[in-house]
């Protein structure tokens, strides 16, 4: 039987122990994720889960947590300008970043709360 790859289920990202409450306000009510229920097995580990799209996002908690500052997920976005208006009204620091703009790509950074990096990425069709 050969296999192939559907794609990706799940990104997680680690935050620290009592994140739960942070990680809700800053990924629902901020970036708009749905949150999703953890099977209930998994409960007791802590952490939040959240829908963004077809894929999930979990925040794992990790007791020596230190934030991934390099490698990031990356989120497809379309209307990224609203998305980047809507960040920074809510304070939300937002970097640029125009390294692929001759391909056509919008593209920006921000951290959350925990200082993980956050890629939002939209490919101008019109190219």
């Amino acid at each position: 039987m050969t296999y192939h790859y559907v794609g990706i289920d799940h990104v997680q990202l680690a935050a620290p122990p009592g994140c739960e409450t942070e990680a809700r306000h800053f990924y629902s009510a901020v970036l708009g994720f749905i949150e999703v229920p953890k099977p209930e097995a998994l409960q007791k580990r802590g952490g939040v889960w959240f829908q963004c799209g077809s894929h999930q996002v979990h925040i794992g908690v990790q007791s020596d947590f230190t934030p991934a500052t390099k490698a990031h997920p990356a989120f497809h976005v379309k209307h990224i300008e609203a998305l980047r208006s809507s960040l920074l009204d809510q304070s939300i620091s937002v970097i640029p970043d125009d390294a692929r703009d001759d391909e056509g790509v919008i593209r920006f950074y921000i951290h959350d709360p925990f200082g993980n990096r956050i890629e939002f990425i939209e490919w101008d069709k019109q190219l």
